[in-house]
Formats: C-alpha cells, structure tokens, sequence
C-alpha cells in the first residue's frame, strides 16, 4: 500500500505553493504557463518561412528548427516515410489558441501536426524572455 508524503496536508493549494517555492529556492525556476510547441514541415524552407512568420507576429519568443528528420506514419490508409524538418516553438498559454489557427492557415499539410506540451519548469530568466517577447504591442 502507498503511504502519503510525511507533509501530505488535505489543503493541496498549500502544499502546491510550497513545491512551487521550493522549486524556485532551489534553482530559480519558475512554472506554469509557458508551453512548447511541435510541427513538422516537409522542407527547411518551409519551416524557415514559417518560423519568421510565427516569430514576427509574436506568437512566439523564439523557434527552433531541427532537421532533417526521418518520419513514419500512416496517412490515408498507407504507411509513409518522409523526411520533414521539426519546429519547436516557445510560447505561452494564452497564445496557443492564436498561434494554432496561424499554423494551420500557413502549413503546406491539411492535417498539420500540432502538439503543445506545458513546460513544467524552466530558469526565471528564460521564461522571462518568453513572457517579453510575446507581449503583443497591439494589445497595449
């Protein structure tokens, strides 16, 4: 049988606060609300086109692009060997919306891979930058 945590309290907001203390005493981290976000395009110009586009509207502090990689997967019934080059996006939450309604109207596939994972922590000086430059002057 699983035994609780010696500081396991009913109040999970306490308990949460302090982890989340905790983390950044222990190596200045900051969480929550910063998300990382995945495409895949079939060419580096493409992915570089889509990049620029993503960064100048501020959907995003900053992405990188990997490749070439190698992809297996099925589509429409037949299985596919491609080879795409990968975006990894810096973001926040309440761009994710935005910034996926742009990915679609700018992506060469009908069915994009879109696949936003939250950062469970990252350096305070990091996730600052991301907070700064996504700060839409049209929203001011």
């Amino acid at each position: 049988m699983l035994q609780p945590w010696p500081d396991q309290r009913a109040d999970t907001s306490t308990v949460e606060a302090e982890v989340i203390t905790a983390l950044r005493l222990k190596g200045n981290w900051v969480v929550k609300g910063y998300m990382q976000v995945l495409t895949t395009v079939p060419s580096a110009d493409e992915g570089v086109a889509l990049a620029q586009s993503i960064t100048s509207e501020r959907l995003a502090a900053g992405v990188q692009i990997i490749g070439p990689i190698r992809s297996l997967y099925w589509w429409q019934g037949s299985l596919r060997d491609e080879q795409e080059w990968q975006l990894v996006i810096k973001t926040t939450q309440p761009l994710l919306s935005e910034l996926e309604s742009h990915i679609k109207a700018n992506h060469s596939y009908e069915t994009p891979e879109i696949v936003a994972t939250e950062i469970a922590a990252g350096s305070t000086e990091y996730l600052d930058w991301i907070s700064e430059e996504t700060r839409r002057t049209d929203a001011l």
